[in-house]
Protein backbone atom coordinates (compact mmCIF):
# COMPACT_ATOMS: atom_id res chain seq x y z
CA UNK A 1 0.00 0.00 0.00
CA UNK A 2 2.83 2.44 1.00
CA UNK A 3 4.61 1.38 -2.06
CA UNK A 4 1.85 2.42 -4.46
CA UNK A 5 1.54 5.71 -2.15
CA UNK A 6 4.85 6.55 -2.97
CA UNK A 7 4.51 5.53 -7.08
CA UNK A 8 1.51 7.78 -7.44
CA UNK A 9 3.29 10.50 -5.08
CA UNK A 10 6.21 10.16 -7.37
CA UNK A 11 4.37 10.79 -10.84
CA UNK A 12 3.52 14.08 -9.37
CA UNK A 13 6.72 15.54 -8.39
CA UNK A 14 7.84 14.14 -11.91
CA UNK A 15 4.85 16.54 -13.13
CA UNK A 16 6.38 19.14 -10.76
CA UNK A 17 10.08 18.50 -11.84
CA UNK A 18 10.89 18.22 -7.86
CA UNK A 19 12.12 16.56 -5.08
CA UNK A 20 9.93 15.60 -2.03
CA UNK A 21 11.41 15.84 1.81
CA UNK A 22 9.20 14.22 4.33
CA UNK A 23 10.46 14.44 7.94
CA UNK A 24 8.35 12.65 10.12
CA UNK A 25 6.87 14.27 13.23
CA UNK A 26 9.27 14.97 16.18
CA UNK A 27 8.33 13.93 19.81
CA UNK A 28 6.36 15.80 22.19
CA UNK A 29 7.22 16.87 25.87
CA UNK A 30 4.81 15.97 28.05
CA UNK A 31 5.79 17.41 30.93
CA UNK A 32 9.28 17.63 32.19
CA UNK A 33 11.07 14.73 30.85
CA UNK A 34 8.16 12.63 30.08
CA UNK A 35 6.99 12.61 26.14
CA UNK A 36 3.82 11.80 24.73
CA UNK A 37 3.01 8.51 23.22
CA UNK A 38 5.03 9.21 20.03
CA UNK A 39 2.60 9.48 16.46
CA UNK A 40 4.18 9.27 13.37
CA UNK A 41 3.14 12.66 10.96
CA UNK A 42 0.25 11.53 9.05
CA UNK A 43 2.10 12.11 5.12
CA UNK A 44 5.30 10.46 5.81
CA UNK A 45 2.83 7.41 7.76
CA UNK A 46 1.06 7.36 4.02
CA UNK A 47 4.50 7.30 2.07
CA UNK A 48 6.57 5.06 4.01
CA UNK A 49 3.88 2.61 7.11
CA UNK A 50 7.18 3.20 9.68
CA UNK A 51 6.70 4.63 12.64
CA UNK A 52 9.96 5.50 14.84
CA UNK A 53 10.54 8.67 15.09
CA UNK A 54 13.67 10.67 13.81
CA UNK A 55 13.59 9.76 10.61
CA UNK A 56 13.47 11.72 6.97
CA UNK A 57 11.81 10.59 2.98
CA UNK A 58 13.39 11.54 0.33
CA UNK A 59 12.15 10.86 -3.06
CA UNK A 60 14.40 11.90 -6.09
CA UNK A 61 12.74 11.93 -9.20
CA UNK A 62 14.95 10.41 -12.35
CA UNK A 63 16.72 13.49 -13.87
CA UNK A 64 17.57 12.08 -16.92
CA UNK A 65 16.51 8.67 -19.51
CA UNK A 66 19.84 6.73 -17.99
CA UNK A 67 19.00 7.40 -14.16
CA UNK A 68 16.43 5.74 -11.93
CA UNK A 69 13.92 7.08 -9.57
CA UNK A 70 14.97 6.48 -5.91
CA UNK A 71 13.13 6.24 -2.30
CA UNK A 72 16.11 7.15 0.36
CA UNK A 73 14.85 7.14 4.36
CA UNK A 74 17.38 8.52 6.31
CA UNK A 75 16.63 6.66 10.27
CA UNK A 76 18.29 5.49 13.51
CA UNK A 77 20.48 3.12 13.34
CA UNK A 78 20.24 0.21 15.45
CA UNK A 79 22.23 0.54 18.88
CA UNK A 80 22.16 -2.21 21.68
CA UNK A 81 22.21 0.10 24.38
CA UNK A 82 19.75 2.66 23.37
CA UNK A 83 17.41 0.17 22.38
CA UNK A 84 17.14 -1.34 25.85
CA UNK A 85 16.04 1.86 27.38
CA UNK A 86 13.79 3.18 24.31
CA UNK A 87 12.81 0.27 22.30
CA UNK A 88 13.82 -1.65 19.16
CA UNK A 89 14.54 0.03 16.02
CA UNK A 90 14.93 -1.26 12.19
CA UNK A 91 18.33 0.07 11.88
CA UNK A 92 19.98 0.76 8.80
CA UNK A 93 20.34 -2.76 7.19
CA UNK A 94 17.05 -4.02 7.36
CA UNK A 95 15.09 -0.67 6.19
CA UNK A 96 15.92 -1.75 2.58
CA UNK A 97 14.10 -4.91 2.33
CA UNK A 98 10.91 -4.36 4.95
CA UNK A 99 10.14 -0.99 3.35
CA UNK A 100 10.35 -1.34 -0.03
CA UNK A 101 12.90 1.55 -0.39
CA UNK A 102 16.36 2.11 -2.59
CA UNK A 103 18.35 3.13 -0.10
CA UNK A 104 18.76 3.49 3.75
CA UNK A 105 21.38 5.91 5.63
CA UNK A 106 21.85 7.26 9.00
CA UNK A 107 19.61 9.84 9.95
CA UNK A 108 22.78 11.80 11.16
CA UNK A 109 24.15 12.20 7.63
CA UNK A 110 21.10 13.99 6.52
CA UNK A 111 21.85 17.29 6.27
CA UNK A 112 25.52 16.19 4.76
CA UNK A 113 23.68 14.29 1.79
CA UNK A 114 21.07 16.60 1.21
CA UNK A 115 22.63 19.27 -1.00
CA UNK A 116 24.13 16.59 -3.21
CA UNK A 117 20.80 14.53 -3.45
CA UNK A 118 18.74 18.01 -4.08
CA UNK A 119 21.37 19.22 -6.96
CA UNK A 120 19.83 19.31 -10.02
CA UNK A 121 16.08 19.59 -9.51
CA UNK A 122 14.35 23.00 -10.14
CA UNK A 123 11.80 22.56 -7.18
CA UNK A 124 11.77 21.20 -3.69
CA UNK A 125 8.70 19.65 -2.04
CA UNK A 126 8.67 20.43 1.21
CA UNK A 127 6.62 21.69 4.05
CA UNK A 128 7.80 24.24 6.17
CA UNK A 129 6.72 25.13 9.75
CA UNK A 130 6.47 21.71 11.43
CA UNK A 131 9.77 22.04 13.20
CA UNK A 132 11.38 25.31 13.54
CA UNK A 133 14.70 23.15 13.64
CA UNK A 134 14.19 20.82 10.45
CA UNK A 135 13.43 24.22 8.47
CA UNK A 136 16.77 25.85 9.82
CA UNK A 137 18.27 22.95 8.27
CA UNK A 138 16.69 22.92 5.42
CA UNK A 139 17.12 26.53 4.53
CA UNK A 140 21.47 25.57 5.01
CA UNK A 141 20.94 23.18 2.55
CA UNK A 142 19.38 25.11 0.41
CA UNK A 143 22.08 27.87 1.01
CA UNK A 144 24.75 25.57 0.34
CA UNK A 145 23.52 24.87 -3.19
CA UNK A 146 23.25 28.00 -4.38
CA UNK A 147 27.19 28.61 -3.08
CA UNK A 148 27.97 25.71 -5.48
CA UNK A 149 25.49 27.31 -8.59
CA UNK A 150 28.78 29.32 -8.60
CA UNK A 151 30.52 26.17 -10.09
CA UNK A 152 28.05 25.39 -12.72
CA UNK A 153 25.55 23.49 -10.89
CA UNK A 154 21.38 24.78 -11.01
CA UNK A 155 19.82 25.15 -7.59
CA UNK A 156 16.32 24.82 -7.17
CA UNK A 157 14.26 27.77 -8.04
CA UNK A 158 11.69 26.99 -5.67
CA UNK A 159 10.31 25.64 -2.79
CA UNK A 160 6.87 24.47 -3.05
CA UNK A 161 3.87 22.76 -0.38
CA UNK A 162 3.01 18.96 -0.19
CA UNK A 163 -0.36 20.06 0.15
CA UNK A 164 -1.78 20.33 -3.18
CA UNK A 165 -0.09 17.12 -3.98
CA UNK A 166 0.15 14.59 -0.94
CA UNK A 167 -3.48 15.94 0.69
CA UNK A 168 -5.18 15.71 -2.86
CA UNK A 169 -3.85 12.15 -3.09
CA UNK A 170 -4.82 11.44 0.78
CA UNK A 171 -8.51 12.26 0.23
CA UNK A 172 -9.21 9.41 -1.86
CA UNK A 173 -8.55 5.87 -0.40
CA UNK A 174 -7.86 2.99 -1.58
CA UNK A 175 -9.11 -0.25 -1.10
CA UNK A 176 -6.25 -1.28 1.79
CA UNK A 177 -6.95 2.10 3.57
CA UNK A 178 -11.04 1.86 3.05
CA UNK A 179 -10.20 -1.90 5.09
CA UNK A 180 -8.00 0.05 7.67
CA UNK A 181 -11.13 2.47 8.49
CA UNK A 182 -13.80 -0.60 8.36
CA UNK A 183 -11.77 -1.91 10.97
CA UNK A 184 -11.48 1.41 13.57
CA UNK A 185 -15.08 1.86 12.66
CA UNK A 186 -15.81 -1.95 14.23
CA UNK A 187 -13.45 -1.28 17.04
CA UNK A 188 -15.41 2.10 17.59
CA UNK A 189 -18.73 0.11 17.61
CA UNK A 190 -17.77 -2.24 19.95
CA UNK A 191 -16.85 0.72 22.48
CA UNK A 192 -20.12 3.05 22.04
CA UNK A 193 -22.17 -0.31 22.49
CA UNK A 194 -20.49 -0.79 25.99
CA UNK A 195 -20.03 2.84 26.98
CA UNK A 196 -24.35 2.56 26.24
CA UNK A 197 -24.88 -0.40 28.34
CA UNK A 198 -22.34 0.93 31.44
CA UNK A 199 -23.81 4.61 31.63
CA UNK A 200 -26.20 4.85 34.89
CA UNK A 201 -27.10 7.39 36.75
CA UNK A 202 -23.81 8.45 39.55
CA UNK A 203 -21.31 6.70 37.03
CA UNK A 204 -18.85 9.93 36.06
CA UNK A 205 -17.78 10.84 32.83
CA UNK A 206 -13.98 9.68 33.51
CA UNK A 207 -15.55 6.08 33.99
CA UNK A 208 -17.21 5.99 30.57
CA UNK A 209 -14.08 8.12 28.95
CA UNK A 210 -11.41 5.37 30.83
CA UNK A 211 -13.82 2.38 28.92
CA UNK A 212 -13.59 3.81 25.60
CA UNK A 213 -10.17 4.25 25.92
CA UNK A 214 -9.80 0.35 27.15
CA UNK A 215 -12.08 -0.79 24.50
CA UNK A 216 -9.71 0.83 21.67
CA UNK A 217 -6.39 -0.56 23.10
CA UNK A 218 -8.15 -3.76 23.81
CA UNK A 219 -8.84 -4.54 20.09
CA UNK A 220 -5.06 -3.54 19.21
CA UNK A 221 -5.82 -0.17 17.97
CA UNK A 222 -3.33 2.54 17.42
CA UNK A 223 -5.48 4.35 20.32
CA UNK A 224 -8.16 7.07 20.08
CA UNK A 225 -8.18 8.94 16.97
CA UNK A 226 -8.72 12.34 19.01
CA UNK A 227 -9.33 12.97 22.65
CA UNK A 228 -12.26 11.62 23.96
CA UNK A 229 -15.65 13.18 24.31
CA UNK A 230 -17.63 12.23 27.00
CA UNK A 231 -20.46 15.40 28.02
CA UNK A 232 -23.06 14.61 30.70
CA UNK A 233 -26.31 16.94 30.51
CA UNK A 234 -25.18 20.98 30.09
CA UNK A 235 -21.77 19.76 29.26
CA UNK A 236 -23.33 18.59 25.73
CA UNK A 237 -23.42 22.08 24.62
CA UNK A 238 -19.63 22.90 25.00
CA UNK A 239 -18.29 21.18 21.19
CA UNK A 240 -15.10 20.66 22.49
CA UNK A 241 -15.67 19.38 25.71
CA UNK A 242 -12.62 17.55 27.52
CA UNK A 243 -12.65 17.86 30.98
CA UNK A 244 -14.48 14.10 31.50
CA UNK A 245 -15.11 14.52 35.03
CA UNK A 246 -18.60 15.80 36.07
CA UNK A 247 -21.46 13.14 37.60
CA UNK A 248 -24.15 11.99 35.23
CA UNK A 249 -27.52 12.74 36.50
CA UNK A 250 -31.03 10.79 36.18
CA UNK A 251 -32.81 12.38 33.54
CA UNK A 252 -30.13 14.12 31.47
CA UNK A 253 -28.56 12.84 28.31
CA UNK A 254 -24.88 11.83 27.59
CA UNK A 255 -23.01 13.19 24.64
CA UNK A 256 -20.03 11.12 23.60
CA UNK A 257 -18.11 11.87 20.58
CA UNK A 258 -15.29 9.30 20.30
CA UNK A 259 -13.31 7.05 17.52
CA UNK A 260 -10.50 4.79 17.43
CA UNK A 261 -7.57 4.70 14.85
CA UNK A 262 -6.49 1.78 12.99
CA UNK A 263 -3.09 2.25 11.71
CA UNK A 264 -3.56 5.69 12.04
CA UNK A 265 -6.81 5.96 10.31
CA UNK A 266 -9.73 7.53 12.19
CA UNK A 267 -12.97 6.91 13.01
CA UNK A 268 -14.80 9.45 14.54
CA UNK A 269 -18.41 8.96 16.09
CA UNK A 270 -20.90 10.53 17.97
CA UNK A 271 -23.83 9.07 19.90
CA UNK A 272 -26.27 11.32 22.30
CA UNK A 273 -28.32 9.07 24.58
CA UNK A 274 -30.18 8.97 28.04
CA UNK A 275 -28.21 8.70 31.56
CA UNK A 276 -31.15 6.63 32.50
CA UNK A 277 -31.75 4.91 29.65
CA UNK A 278 -35.31 6.28 28.77
CA UNK A 279 -35.65 9.85 26.71
CA UNK A 280 -37.66 12.65 28.10
CA UNK A 281 -40.05 14.18 25.67
CA UNK A 282 -37.91 17.18 25.25
CA UNK A 283 -35.27 15.37 24.71
CA UNK A 284 -36.80 12.99 22.68
CA UNK A 285 -38.15 15.75 20.48
CA UNK A 286 -35.03 17.44 20.00
CA UNK A 287 -33.17 14.01 19.02
CA UNK A 288 -35.68 13.12 16.05
CA UNK A 289 -35.11 16.51 14.67
CA UNK A 290 -31.20 15.98 14.72
CA UNK A 291 -31.84 12.13 13.18
CA UNK A 292 -34.46 13.81 10.89
CA UNK A 293 -31.26 16.17 9.66
CA UNK A 294 -28.56 13.53 9.59
CA UNK A 295 -30.56 11.23 7.28
CA UNK A 296 -31.22 14.11 5.33
CA UNK A 297 -27.70 14.97 5.03
CA UNK A 298 -26.53 11.20 4.81
CA UNK A 299 -28.77 10.76 1.90
CA UNK A 300 -26.73 13.35 -0.02
CA UNK A 301 -23.76 12.07 -0.19
CA UNK A 302 -23.39 10.34 -3.52
CA UNK A 303 -20.90 10.90 -6.39
CA UNK A 304 -21.25 14.30 -7.92
CA UNK A 305 -23.03 15.85 -5.34
CA UNK A 306 -21.27 18.99 -3.47
CA UNK A 307 -19.92 18.69 -0.47
CA UNK A 308 -21.97 22.12 1.10
CA UNK A 309 -25.25 19.99 -0.24
CA UNK A 310 -24.55 17.78 2.87
CA UNK A 311 -24.76 20.58 5.12
CA UNK A 312 -27.85 22.50 3.18
CA UNK A 313 -30.03 19.80 3.36
CA UNK A 314 -29.39 19.10 7.12
CA UNK A 315 -29.70 22.61 8.02
CA UNK A 316 -33.06 22.70 6.15
CA UNK A 317 -34.30 20.01 8.61
CA UNK A 318 -33.05 21.36 11.92
CA UNK A 319 -34.28 25.09 10.95
CA UNK A 320 -37.83 23.35 10.65
CA UNK A 321 -37.24 21.11 13.22
CA UNK A 322 -36.70 24.41 15.94
CA UNK A 323 -39.18 26.32 14.27
CA UNK A 324 -41.95 23.38 14.78
CA UNK A 325 -40.48 22.94 18.27
CA UNK A 326 -41.06 27.12 18.88
CA UNK A 327 -37.48 27.80 19.69
CA UNK A 328 -36.86 29.62 16.12
CA UNK A 329 -39.99 31.90 15.11
CA UNK A 330 -40.35 33.21 11.25
CA UNK A 331 -39.42 31.84 8.03
CA UNK A 332 -36.55 28.94 7.29
CA UNK A 333 -35.29 30.91 4.44
CA UNK A 334 -34.95 33.83 6.51
CA UNK A 335 -33.30 32.23 9.72
CA UNK A 336 -31.01 30.58 7.51
CA UNK A 337 -29.94 34.10 5.24
CA UNK A 338 -29.59 35.52 8.78
CA UNK A 339 -28.11 32.47 10.47
CA UNK A 340 -30.32 33.02 13.68
CA UNK A 341 -29.97 29.03 13.88
CA UNK A 342 -26.51 29.52 15.10
CA UNK A 343 -27.99 30.10 18.52
CA UNK A 344 -28.31 26.15 18.47
CA UNK A 345 -26.58 25.05 15.60
CA UNK A 346 -22.81 26.46 15.32
CA UNK A 347 -20.79 24.50 13.12
CA UNK A 348 -21.26 22.46 9.61
CA UNK A 349 -22.53 19.30 8.64
CA UNK A 350 -19.05 17.13 8.54
CA UNK A 351 -15.44 17.14 7.15
CA UNK A 352 -13.34 15.16 5.65
CA UNK A 353 -11.61 11.75 7.41
CA UNK A 354 -8.58 9.87 7.01
CA UNK A 355 -5.27 9.63 8.97
CA UNK A 356 -6.30 12.53 10.80
CA UNK A 357 -9.61 13.24 12.10
CA UNK A 358 -10.04 16.25 10.31
CA UNK A 359 -8.50 14.93 7.03
CA UNK A 360 -6.95 16.76 4.77
CA UNK A 361 -8.20 18.47 0.92
CA UNK A 362 -10.14 20.89 -0.38
CA UNK A 363 -13.25 21.76 0.01
CA UNK A 364 -13.80 23.84 -2.77
CA UNK A 365 -13.06 24.00 -6.41
CA UNK A 366 -12.40 26.64 -9.03
CA UNK A 367 -14.61 29.17 -5.97
CA UNK A 368 -16.99 26.21 -5.88
CA UNK A 369 -18.27 23.97 -3.33
CA UNK A 370 -16.28 20.19 -4.10
CA UNK A 371 -18.26 17.42 -5.89
CA UNK A 372 -17.79 14.52 -4.04
CA UNK A 373 -16.01 11.35 -5.46
CA UNK A 374 -16.14 7.73 -4.96
CA UNK A 375 -13.05 7.08 -2.38
CA UNK A 376 -13.59 10.41 -0.50
CA UNK A 377 -14.50 9.07 3.33
CA UNK A 378 -15.94 11.88 5.07
CA UNK A 379 -18.42 12.06 8.55
CA UNK A 380 -21.71 14.25 8.83
CA UNK A 381 -22.95 15.21 11.77
CA UNK A 382 -25.59 17.98 12.34
CA UNK A 383 -26.44 18.68 15.90
CA UNK A 384 -28.64 21.34 18.62
CA UNK A 385 -27.44 22.68 21.45
CA UNK A 386 -29.55 24.75 24.01
CA UNK A 387 -27.27 26.40 26.52
CA UNK A 388 -28.15 26.01 29.92
CA UNK A 389 -28.15 30.06 30.80
CA UNK A 390 -30.26 30.68 27.68
CA UNK A 391 -33.38 31.95 29.07
CA UNK A 392 -34.96 33.07 25.52
CA UNK A 393 -36.30 29.45 25.94
CA UNK A 394 -38.55 27.82 27.81
CA UNK A 395 -36.79 26.35 30.71
CA UNK A 396 -37.76 22.33 29.99
CA UNK A 397 -35.57 23.16 26.84
CA UNK A 398 -32.49 24.04 28.22
CA UNK A 399 -28.54 21.90 28.99
CA UNK A 400 -30.22 19.93 26.18
CA UNK A 401 -27.77 19.21 23.32
CA UNK A 402 -27.59 16.55 21.42
CA UNK A 403 -25.43 15.25 17.56
CA UNK A 404 -25.21 12.33 15.84
CA UNK A 405 -22.37 11.85 13.72
CA UNK A 406 -21.29 8.51 11.51
CA UNK A 407 -18.73 7.70 8.90
CA UNK A 408 -19.27 7.28 5.14
CA UNK A 409 -17.39 6.64 2.28
CA UNK A 410 -18.87 7.58 -1.34
CA UNK A 411 -19.25 4.89 -3.56
CA UNK A 412 -19.95 4.09 -7.12
CA UNK A 413 -23.25 3.39 -6.64
CA UNK A 414 -23.51 6.17 -3.77
CA UNK A 415 -22.18 5.66 -0.11
CA UNK A 416 -21.34 3.17 2.68
CA UNK A 417 -21.47 4.22 6.28
CA UNK A 418 -19.07 2.38 8.23
CA UNK A 419 -20.44 3.28 11.35
CA UNK A 420 -24.06 1.79 10.82
CA UNK A 421 -24.19 -0.78 13.44
CA UNK A 422 -23.88 1.94 15.71
CA UNK A 423 -27.35 2.09 17.12
CA UNK A 424 -29.10 5.80 16.75
CA UNK A 425 -32.62 5.15 16.25
CA UNK A 426 -34.89 6.18 19.22
CA UNK A 427 -35.55 2.25 20.07
CA UNK A 428 -32.29 0.82 19.33
CA UNK A 429 -30.57 3.72 21.40
CA UNK A 430 -33.14 2.62 24.40
CA UNK A 431 -32.03 -0.99 23.82
CA UNK A 432 -28.80 -0.37 23.65
CA UNK A 433 -28.32 1.83 27.02
CA UNK A 434 -29.81 -1.69 27.99
CA UNK A 435 -27.57 -3.90 26.72
CA UNK A 436 -29.09 -5.22 24.12
CA UNK A 437 -27.08 -5.00 20.99
CA UNK A 438 -23.89 -6.33 23.27
CA UNK A 439 -22.10 -9.60 22.26
CA UNK A 440 -23.93 -12.36 23.85
CA UNK A 441 -26.71 -10.43 24.75
CA UNK A 442 -30.03 -11.97 24.92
Amino acid sequence: MYRQHRERFLALLKEQHAVAVVPTATPKTRNHDSEYRFRPDSDFWYLTGFAEPESVLVILPSLGEDESDEIILFLRESDRDKEVWTGRRLGIDRAASELAIDLAFPIEELWTRLPDLLSGYERIVYSTGQDEETDRQMIRAINTLRRKARGGLRPPVELIDHVPLVHELRLFKDEREIECMRRAAEITTEAHLAAMAETQPGVREHEIDALLDYTFRRRGSTGPAYGNIVAGGANACILHYHENDQELRDGELLLIDAGAEWSYYASDVTRTFPVNGTFSPEQRAIYEVVLEAQLAGIEQVKPDVSFISIHEAALAKIVDGLLALGLLEGSRADIIEHERYKRFYMHKTGHWLGLDVHDCGYYSEDGRSRALKPGMTLTVEPGIYVAADDETVDARWRGIGVRIEDDLLVTEAGHEILTEKIPKSIEDVEAACRGAFLVGAQ
